[in-house]
């Protein structure tokens, strides 16, 4: 064991709140989240690691009811397009619970901020990487709401020129997540989209290799 390690019960708390971390889209309509604890898990976001300290976040937190269900209009036309791309599966998808825009306590926009082309520390051959950050931060917030008690979820069904647009974002700037945050009715044992059917985790095994790139799996025969 290291002796930088945590104490037993502190690593008990930190795989706990990763392994029973959700995606939620299922909130308690009309409850409210302290301040206290939404400016925990915004300094939660603020503590994640960047690629050359660049810090690309940005934290749009939205309290007007108009312009929330100008954002759940986006969401909801991009999701009939993406039922539209899936064909056979259309249907079924139109039939799953994929956002909570209009019931969670906390409405937030998460954006890649303006001017990154001038961050070059990291980014030479990889730009993705401020991506990379900001999806950090986004992982620190659940992780955080988790351990506070209150549910995430993170909506990517719109379109992002459009959001761009009705936030008045700059030209160079991007969103990239619509979260909803707030108090739910329960976390479930497993992902939601195993509970509805729609598809299944896979083993960690699959995805460990050592030194080289894994073989095809053999398909069944």
């Amino acid at each position: 064991m290291s002796e930088h390690a945590f104490s037993e019960a502190e690593r008990r708390a930190v795989y706990r709140a990763i392994a029973e971390r959700r995606d939620m889209r299922r909130f308690l309509p009309g409850a409210t989240m302290p301040e206290d604890a939404l400016a925990r898990i915004l300094a939660a976001a603020h503590a994640a690691p960047s690629v050359g300290l660049m810090q690309p976040w940005r934290f749009i937190r939205i309290t007007d009811d108009q312009l929330r269900r100008d954002i759940h209009r986006l969401v909801d036309e991009e999701r009939h397009r993406t039922a539209e791309a899936l064909g056979p599966r259309a249907e079924e998808f139109l039939a799953l619970k994929v956002e909570g825009v209009l019931e969670c306590a906390e409405l937030l926009v998460v954006a890649l901020g303006e001017g990154r082309d001038r961050h070059v520390f990291g980014r030479r051959t990889l730009p993705q990487m401020d991506l990379a950050s900001v999806s950090c931060a986004i992982q620190n917030m659940w992780l955080a709401a988790r351990a506070e008690g209150y549910g995430m979820g993170w909506v990517s069904i719109f379109e992002p020129r459009r959001l761009a647009q009705l936030l008045g974002m700059p030209a160079d700037a991007e969103p990239v997540a619509v979260l909803c945050l707030g108090p739910v009715p329960e976390f479930p044992d497993r992902p939601q989209l195993e509970i509805d059917e729609w598809t299944t985790g896979r083993p960690l095994s699959g995805f460990v290799s050592e030194n080289t790139w894994p073989a095809p799996a053999e398909l069944p025969t």
